[in-house]
C-alpha cells in the first residue's frame, strides 16, 4: 500500500514541531532551575533533626531522622550535620537521652555517645559531677522539685558567735544548679510532684564536695527557681542578726470600769475598778466560804 505525498508531509511536520518543543521545554526547565539556584539563599548548614516525635530511649535509626537547611549563624553549636554521624551498628548506635519533638535539632548533650547507655552518667556534663543529697517533704520543695528543674542548695548550721552564745546561719552552697533525678527516677518529662528520700544534682567537682560535707555539719535544703530564672543571688549567706531585733511583745490592756459584784450574806456591793484590782480586794475581803454568784 502506497503512502502519499500528503501523509508523508504532516508526518514530517508533526515530528519537527515535536522536536521543536522538546526544545523548547529544556529550554524553558534549564532557565527555571538557573533563576532558582541564582535566587536562593546561601549560607545555609545542613543539621539533623528528630523527622518525627522521639521517646527519651529511642535508638536513633536513619527513618527517624531527617537533614534540614539552617542558616549559618542559627546552627546550635553541638548539633550533627549528618545522619550517618547519629547512626551505625549495635556497637555504635546512640540513644536519646530526653524526648524529642519532631522537627527538633538533634544536639550532643541530648543523645548518649556511640554503644551508650540510657544511664544518668551519659546526661552529665563535662567537666561536672552528679551527688546526691536527701531530701523530705521540706528540704525537697514539698516534693515539687523534678528532673530537670533547676534550684539552689542551702546550708543552714549553727556557728559560735562569741563566749556562750549559738549563732545560726544560711550559706549558699551552690545555685542555679542542674536536678539530675530524684530517688531513682531522671525522667525530665515527669510532671507529678513526689515526695523523695534523695535528689541528685549537676555540681561543679567544689560544689559536690561541699554539699557532702555539709550534711554531716547542717541542714541541707533546696530553693526552686523560676524555669525562666538564671540570675545570681545577691546574698549568698544570712545569720538570726541579719533578720533583725524581736518585735515586742505589745502589753497587755488595762480594762477600765469593770464592775464587781460582791455578795456578804443577804447583802451586795458593786465595785467600778480594774478586773485585777476588783478580784484582789474582793478577795481580801469576802469571809471565807462566800463566793460570787
Amino acid at each position: 500500500m502506497s503512502i502519499s505525498i500528503r501523509t508523508i508531509a504532516t508526518l514530517a511536520v508533526a515530528i519537527l514541531l515535536g522536536i521543536i518543543a522538546v526544545a523548547l521545554t529544556r529550554s524553558y526547565i534549564g532557565a527555571a532551575t538557573q533563576r532558582t539556584v541564582v535566587s536562593a539563599p546561601t549560607g545555609l548548614v545542613p543539621v539533623v533533626v528528630a523527622a518525627q516525635p522521639l521517646d527519651r530511649g529511642v535508638v536513633l535509626q536513619p527513618a527517624f531522622l531527617k537533614v534540614a537547611s539552617f542558616p549559618a549563624d542559627a546552627v546550635p553549636a553541638t548539633a550533627f550535620h549528618s545522619v550517618a554521624e547519629l547512626t551505625g551498628d549495635k556497637d555504635h548506635q546512640r540513644l536519646a537521652l530526653r524526648a524529642l519533638a519532631a522537627n527538633e535539632p538533634v544536639l550532643a548533650p541530648n543523645v548518649s555517645g556511640p554503644g551508650g547507655k540510657l544511664n544518668l552518667s551519659g546526661t552529665i556534663a563535662d567537666g561536672m559531677r552528679a551527688v546526691s543529697l536527701r531530701s523530705t517533704d521540706v528540704t525537697g520543695v514539698g516534693g515539687f522539685v523534678l528532673p530537670g528543674d533547676r534550684v539552689d542548695v542551702l546550708l543552714t548550721r549553727a556557728m559560735a558567735g562569741g563566749p556562750n552564745t549559738v549563732n545560726t546561719v544560711t550559706q549558699v552552697l551552690a545555685e542555679n544548679v542542674r536536678v539530675l533525678g530524684v530517688d531513682q527516677s531522671a525522667n525530665d518529662q515527669a510532671d507529678k510532684p513526689v515526695v523523695s528520700r534523695a535528689i541528685t544534682v549537676e555540681v561543679s567537682p567544689d560544689q559536690a564536695t561541699a554539699i557532702s560535707l555539709a550534711q554531716a555539719i547542717g541542714t541541707v535544703s533546696l530553693t526552686l527557681r523560676h524555669v525562666a530564672d538564671g540570675a545570681p543571688l545577691v546574698r549568698k549567706s544570712m545569720a538570726i542578726s541579719d533578720l533583725g531585733p524581736a518585735p515586742h511583745a505589745a502589753p497587755a490592756a488595762v480594762h477600765q470600769g469593770v464592775t464587781v459584784r460582791v455578795v456578804r450574806g443577804t447583802e451586795a456591793q458593786r465595785f467600778s475598778m480594774s478586773v485585777a484590782d476588783g478580784l484582789t480586794r474582793a478577795a481580801a475581803k469576802a469571809p471565807a466560804g462566800e463566793r460570787a454568784p
